[in-house]
């Protein structure tokens, strides 16, 4: 806690461990390239976009909470909206000079914010240390479930160390008194629009936006000729291919590949089940690493046909698409280094996986299952909040 003319609270362990996981399971399988260098988003809206909407609910209950914490400490209670919810992660390069939140004429609604760390300083990631210019504490040094909370004005001018190594992944929120920036209406439309008018088939399973918003590249001038998608990225640094039914290598259109079904592979193996897009996959892929140590005890026999040898045509063609999806993997490397211990590399194994599969089902069916049953009474109400189904 600082004195009134820096106002501050740092809050330790206000997530859990499961929660600060269960945000970067949802960012590393749905984020898109950020708004500065080296940074990756994932919004709320984006979620919704891309039919992930049920995603959001893990963010319900710690929005509020925090919003509630803000409210207490600058003793504004019944007086803020969330003007913006967001995931985002700093790779190798990022890094922030000093500045206010409010130091754009746009950004002028913004009261306050709220930064929660999501994972480790040293363990996670190196740099990233958080500065603030005048007033105590002077540095906070991130760890996975502390919230920095202050105000977005020249009070707390700010900046962020540059990462050297690893990913820094944080969730963001911005807090107004302005009821014309509450994120919550914005929200509650487009869930009506997507939820309640959208009844297709297959309603859980992700749909990948346009491969702009997942291509990074250091040039964006040059973004055709260099740099990768973060979707097949992040499922290279964790030791899988993806390989189409048909060589599909000479496709002119990338955001159309992201649609088509694939198999994954591994080594020499190849999995012999299709998911319909990147982002099932990826998805279904990101929730194995988050939930891998409790798969074991669950995991179901699989038949042995589920994993067959890869052809070399079949490698012919994994190296075709990554020479179209990963054009600089020198580069993905670079950017998404100690992204994963080459012990969990190690420790794989396709049962678990296959038990993940239907796991991740479950989890997503839940989560669909609680965003409609609160959708009602969050249009009633024009807000966004916990809902305890029990009494229901």
């Amino acid at each position: 806690m600082s004195g009134a003319q820096h106002p501050r609270l740092i809050l330790h362990q206000f997530l859990s461990p499961h929660e600060c996981k269960e945000l970067e399971f949802i960012h590393k399988s749905c984020s898109t390239v950020g708004y500065r260098p080296n940074v990756f988003s994932t919004t709320l809206t984006h979620l919704i976009a891309t039919n992930s909407a049920h995603l959001l609910m893990p963010f319900v209950p710690i929005r509020e909470r925090l919003k509630e914490k803000v409210e207490e400490f600058f003793g504004c209670e019944y007086e803020l909206f969330v003007e913006f919810t967001g995931l985002i992660s700093w790779t190798k390069g990022a890094s922030i000079g000093w500045h206010s939140d409010d130091n754009r004429p746009y950004l002028k609604q913004r009261d306050f914010a709220a930064v929660c760390y999501l994972n480790s300083y040293n363990n996670d990631f190196k740099g990233g240390l958080f500065h603030f210019q005048d007033g105590e504490p002077t540095t906070v040094v991130p760890l996975g479930g502390d919230v920095v909370i202050y105000t977005a004005d020249s009070r707390n001018i700010h900046s962020v160390d540059e990462i050297s190594d690893g990913e820094r992944l944080t969730l963001t929120l911005w807090f107004s008194r302005d009821s014309s920036h509450d994120e919550d209406a914005k929200l509650i439309n487009l869930l009506s629009e997507n939820l309640l008018h959208n009844n297709v088939p297959y309603s859980c399973l992700p749909l990948p936006a346009s491969t702009n918003m997942y291509w990074f590249s250091l040039d964006q001038a040059s973004n055709e000729q260099l740099g990768f998608d973060i979707c097949w990225a992040r499922m290279h640094v964790l030791g899988f291919d993806m390989l189409y039914s048909q060589d599909k290598s000479c496709h002119p259109n990338k955001s159309e590949l992201l649609m088509e079904p694939l198999r994954l592979a591994r080594g020499d193996k190849l999995f012999d089940q299709e998911f319909v897009n990147i982002l099932h996959a990826l998805q279904v892929v990101q929730h194995y690493w988050w939930r891998a140590s409790e798969l074991q005890t669950a995991r179901v026999k699989m038949e042995s046909s589920r994993v067959v040898e890869l052809t070399q045509l079949q490698h012919a063609r994994i190296s075709s698409l990554k020479s179209l999806f990963l054009r600089d993997q020198h580069l993905v490397e670079k950017v998404f280094s100690r992204v994963t211990c080459k012990s969990d590399q190690q420790n794989f194994d396709w049962a678990d996986f296959a038990t993940s599969i239907s796991v991740w089902e479950d989890y997503v069916s839940q989560l669909h299952k609680e965003i409609l049953m609160s959708l009602p009474d969050w249009k009633a109400l024009q807000s966004i909040f916990r809902i305890s189904f029990d009494a229901k």
